[in-house]
């Protein structure tokens, strides 16, 4: 995806009301949940809460149902956190390094900053060596890459949606 001003949101954002908001804080608690489930506990009909959330994916509230996997058991008990910041001559380059460093292993976020830095890249590797490696290959080596910083991740948590 490109990064372009197209990208962004809608500037008239939906309105919620409580029932819409048990049901988002329900399925962003748990997203496997049966519809009879979430209805029951919010104290409406089965078809009017599959409409309620039809209607949040419909309105672009809801982008994706999806899963947490956690790296460590996976062999990746190391996360750090890239800043990079892409040479003046080289911006018209931005969208490609984006889309370059999406698909590389080890790379879990990507964001576009506006501010000091360009970029922050969230990578879960198994050690310092790969974290390393990772910079030398995919960072240091690209001419687009003005300079970087590294911070190692000591814990990563979730913190609570507050319009919910």
């Amino acid at each position: 995806m490109a990064i372009t001003a197209k990208n962004l949101r809608p500037t008239n954002p939906v309105e919620l009301d409580d029932i819409d908001r048990g049901l988002l804080r329900m399925l962003t608690e748990n997203a496997r949940r049966t519809n009879n489930s979430l209805a029951e506990e919010l104290g409406i009909a089965p078809s009017t809460c599959l409409a309620r959330l039809n209607a949040l994916r419909s309105a672009g509230v809801i982008r994706r149902f999806t899963l947490e996997i956690d790296p460590v058991v996976l062999g990746h008990a190391l996360e750090a956190l890239i800043f990079v910041k892409i040479r003046p001559g080289a911006r018209h380059l931005m969208s490609t390094f984006a889309e370059e460093m999406r698909a590389k292993p080890g790379v879990t976020q990507l964001f576009f900053l506006g501010g000091a830095d360009d970029f922050l890249i969230h990578v879960a590797v198994r050690d310092s060596n790969d974290v390393r490696q990772f910079v030398l290959d995919n960072l240091s080596a690209n001419p687009a890459v003005a300079t970087t910083q590294t911070s190692l991740v000591f814990e990563h948590s979730q913190g609570a949606v507050p319009w919910l």
